[in-house]
This record gives structure tokens, C-alpha cells and sequence, in this order.
């Protein structure tokens, strides 16, 4: 007889609810931004400025966003943070249909919404655990992941062109709507509260500890256990805390590598996102509509869940060195079509396997990384990595808006696809010469 699974419970529904309503509301305004930045007269420089400020949270501020975490009440945070959201939005659309938006309101706003995203995510990642036991918690994580990709990646971006193509400020109100609905889901989610005096207490690590490179064992034997620290403690062990996480990543080899390798690609990403709008929406050259690009993106979209449903497949048929090489020649493809002055379908065409490209990658470089760092220090080497590799975005973002305004839109992306095709160059040896499958096919026998 088939036993049904456990209910996660009300609050886990709760945080549930929130998290897709807020991710709905994020893939619409990640869209709509840009758009209201063409709408206020802004030339590709300044549109390109708009990603600069909505990524550049993470690599200034994605530490600090731990730290605050860890030391409020969290459902406070996510319940302030998405106020703040639809303050933000609702200032956005009052200016829009007043005619007085400006590029630099639409930067101020986008900053705080980078800033209100570092604060959720992090958040949302350290209260699963507080609402839902470990026999449960892969299926809970699992409903998170397919729910942030379905409302922030398929349903966001072609819902905002539809709403777009009536009125931009349609989709920013929507976007407020959405972000108070997920207030609403929190009053339904009830945290237990963790005394003052246990908070941040992750064991010290020698470092020779700290470079360890073995793999874990399981899950259940993993377990890290927890020491009580004094508040003076804490704080005196922080900073050595989060450089512990750089130390390592720069001492494995294999981790250091693929980070390096991740951020190289997010430089050529950097491109298409700041600029892929100029280009298509008209009277840029491919000559969409608002609701045309919507559908442009949701098709990249629908490549990397795809892709990310027969990873496991492709990677036993296939191999890992395989797959990561054939995104190396994706993140070519993303940029190339509109290099070479391709129309909408091949731009359209680049654009799915790149995104199922980029879908397999993550896949794979986190399970590498997983396996080849100690469980006490995978949160704070996951937060250097993700500095190190989003950090290069608003950089490479504000770079291909300078190169738009000196040349144009379409020089800056032969460009990407020249620095593409040097990462693809060099990443092919270091796969080639690297068993990059030994530790995927480890992590497989331990699950």
C-alpha cells in the first residue's frame, strides 16, 4: 500500500504562498524595470545601468544579509522586506503615470529592490529548516526550487508583457499586489523562537580542518553539531567565519576553478541582460513587442527547466565533462545570434540552449561543491562563491552599457561572444584533464 507523504504543515503553506506570490512579483518587475527605463527616454547606457544596481546587492551586501538574518526575528524580515517591495512599486507606478519617472528614481529603486532580494532569499533559505523536520525537508526545498522557478521564470516575465503591452503601470501595480499578498501568507506562518545566546554557533575549524577535501559520508552522519558561544564569542568569530568560506574555496582547487570558470561565463550573461531588451523590444533591430519579449525569455526559461528535469539522464549517458563543456558552448550561442545580426527565431534559438545550458551547469557545479566542502562550511563557502561569481554582473553590466554608448549594441555583443569563445578555449584542458564525474557519481550513491 502506497503511504501518502506527511503534510508539511500550516506555516510551511504559509511561507509556501508568500514565496511564490513574491517570486511572481520578482520575475514581473525584473522585467518591467528595464522597460520603464526605455519608457523615461533612457539610451542603452542608462538601460544597461538598471541591471548595474538591481544585481550589484549581492556582491556589496550578500554577507552582510547572513549576518542580519541570523539575529532577527525572520518572518518580521521577509514581512518588512516585501512592505518594502511594494512601497518601492507603488512609488514606481504613481511616477509613471504622472510622467515624472526619471533613469536615476528608477536606479534608486532598483538598488532597494537588489537589496530587499538578498534579504529574502537568505532568509527564506535559513527558515525551511525551522519549519520542517529533516525527513521532510527535501520535499519542502523541492517545492520551493520548482515553485521560485515557475513564478520568477515562466509565469513572471510574459504575464508582465501582457500587462505591459496595456500599461507599464499595470505590471508594477500588480508586481505591489503580489508582494502584499505574500505579507499575507507570512501572518499564516508561526517560527519558533531560537534563544539569543544559541544563535551562530557553528563549531570552530582548525585550518587544516578547513581545507579538508574529503567527501562527506551521508547525510544522516554529516550532521554538523552545535557549540554555545557567548554574544562577545560571536561576534569576536565572525569575520573569521565568513573568511573561513574564501579560504577554502581558494584552497580546493576544483571549487576554486569552477568559480572562477562560473564568474567568466556571468560576465558574457552580463550582456544579454543588460542590453538583450535594447536589441529586441522596437525599434531596436528584432522589433518586439513588450508582450513578444516576454515569450522570448520564458523560452530560455523552459530550456533550463527542461534541461534541469534530465540532468540525472543526460549526465549517466553523457558525463559530467560533457555537459559542462556543452554549456561553455551555449553561453557562445546566448550571445553570437545577435553578434552576427541573426533574426528573432536563431536570437530565440540561442537563447533555450543557453538557458538549458546554464540550468545543467548549476546543476552539476553545486553537487561538485557539495561533495568536495565540509558540511559545516558549505553555507559560507556557497556565500563566497556566489559573491565571487555574481559579482562580476553588475561590473560587466555597467561595462556593456559603456561599450553601447562609445559603439553600439551590437559591438559590445561581438565582443561577449569573443570572451566566450576564449572561456570555452580555456575551460575545454581543465575539464579534460580534471575527473570531474568521480565526485557527482559519489554524491549520487550517498542520496
Amino acid at each position: 500500500m502506497r503511504v501518502l507523504p506527511v503534510s508539511l504543515g500550516r506555516s510551511f503553506n504559509g511561507l509556501w504562498f508568500g514565496t511564490g506570490a513574491a517570486n511572481l512579483g520578482d520575475g514581473m518587475v525584473l522585467f518591467a524595470l528595464p522597460l520603464l527605463a526605455l519608457a523615461s527616454g533612457a539610451s542603452p547606457g542608462g538601460v544597461a545601468a538598471v541591471t548595474t544596481a538591481l544585481t550589484l546587492a549581492w556582491p556589496v551586501f550578500g554577507l552582510h544579509a547572513g549576518w542580519i538574518v541570523d539575529r532577527v526575528d525572520r518572518r518580521s524580515l521577509l514581512g518588512g522586506v516585501n512592505l518594502v517591495r511594494a512601497l518601492v512599486l507603488t512609488g514606481l507606478t504613481a511616477g509613471h503615470l504622472a510622467g515624472a519617472l526619471s533613469l536615476p528614481v528608477i536606479l534608486v529603486a532598483a538598488a532597494l529592490l537588489g537589496v530587499a532580494e538578498t534579504l529574502a532569499d537568505t532568509a527564506l533559505t535559513s527558515t525551511v529548516p525551522m519549519l520542517v523536520g529533516p525527513a521532510g525537508r527535501n520535499r519542502a526545498n523541492a517545492r520551493i526550487e520548482a515553485t521560485v522557478n515557475v513564478t520568477n521564470q515562466l509565469a513572471g516575465p510574459p504575464l508582465a508583457g501582457l500587462l505591459a503591452g496595456l500599461t507599464l503601470a499595470l505590471t508594477t501595480g500588480t508586481g505591489t499586489v503580489l508582494y502584499l499578498l505574500a505579507i499575507a501568507g507570512l501572518a499564516m506562518t508561526a517560527l519558533p523562537r531560537i534563544p539569543a545566546e544559541t544563535a551562530m554557533t557553528t563549531p570552530r575549524r582548525t585550518p587544516t580542518e578547513a581545507t579538508a577535501t574529503t567527501l562527506p559520508r551521508t547525510r544522516t552522519e554529516t550532521t554538523a553539531t552545535t557549540t554555545r558561544r557567548t554574544p562577545a564569542e560571536t561576534r569576536s568569530a565572525g569575520g573569521g567565519e565568513v573568511v573561513a568560506g574564501f579560504r577554502f574555496l581558494w584552497r580546493q582547487p576544483v571549487v576554486r576553478t569552477l568559480t572562477l570558470f562560473t564568474a567568466a561565463m556571468n560576465v558574457v550573461w552580463a550582456v544579454p541582460t543588460a542590453l538583450m531588451v535594447v536589441h529586441a523590444v522596437g525599434p531596436g533591430p528584432l522589433g518586439l513587442t513588450a508582450a513578444q519579449y516576454g515569450l522570448l525569455m520564458t523560452a530560455m526559461a523552459v530550456g533550463g527547466l527542461l534541461a534541469s528535469a534530465v540532468a540525472e539522464p543526460l549526465r549517466r549517458r553523457f558525463g559530467v565533462t560533457t555537459l559542462l563543456v556543452a554549456d561553455a558552448v551555449g553561453t557562445v550561442l546566448l550571445v553570437a545570434p545577435v553578434a552576427l545580426g541573426a533574426n528573432a527565431w536563431l536570437v530565440s534559438a540561442g537563447m533555450v540552449i543557453a538557458g538549458a545550458g546554464s540550468s545543467v551547469w548549476r546543476i552539476l557545479v553545486a553537487t561538485l561543491r557539495q561533495n568536495l566542502t565540509p558540511p559545516d562550511l558549505l553555507g559560507r563557502v556557497y556565500a563566497a562563491s556566489r559573491v565571487l561569481s555574481w559579482g562580476v554582473i553588475p561590473a560587466g553590466a555597467a561595462l556593456a552599457g559603456v561599450g553601447a554608448e562609445v559603439w553600439d549594441v551590437r559591438t559590445v555583443f561581438a565582443v561577449a561572444t569573443g570572451l566566450a569563445l576564449v572561456t570555452l578555449a580555456a575551460f575545454v584542458p581543465f575539464a579534460l584533464r580534471t575527473d570531474l564525474s568521480a565526485a557527482v557519481q559519489q554524491a549520487a550513491g550517498h542520496r
